[in-house]
């Protein structure tokens, strides 16, 4: 009936694009993914902004979207705040058909909004042999 991480709030909320800190990494590499959050509403609320990452290509099926972060935010009417998240190489990893932990080269979609269905995104890759 509702989306995963549907909450109701007294205010609105305005998210802007996604802006990385680069676009390709190495699989042992971090980025920073920022999003700037915007109360449009009359009165002061708290947002839990929500990372969720997508691995396009991968040598075993995966989830089509897997929340890895999410961080709670204040915001008065009016205020805009960026959030920043950090995606390192544990948020990356999976279990392949060996049953090891790994981060396998390719595209990645980062999806960051208040819920499961209502999402601004972009891409990166991590370069690598496979």
């Amino acid at each position: 009936l509702f989306p995963f991480g549907y909450g109701q709030s007294y205010t609105t909320y305005n998210y802007s694009d996604i802006k990385l800190s680069d676009t390709v990494i190495d699989r042992k590499g971090h980025l920073e993914a920022m999003v700037n959050v915007t109360n449009t509403g009359s009165i002061a609320g708290e947002e839990v902004v929500q990372l969720y990452i997508r691995d396009d290509v991968s040598s075993v099926t995966r989830p089509v979207l897997e929340l890895k972060d999410f961080a709670r935010v204040h915001l008065e009417p009016g205020e805009t705040k960026q959030v920043p998240f950090t995606i390192t190489p544990e948020k990356l990893r999976f279990y392949n058909k060996d049953m090891k932990r790994v981060v396998e080269p390719g595209r990645f979609h980062v999806y960051i909004g208040p819920d499961s269905q209502h999402l601004k995104s972009t891409t990166f890759m991590v370069k690598g042999k496979r």
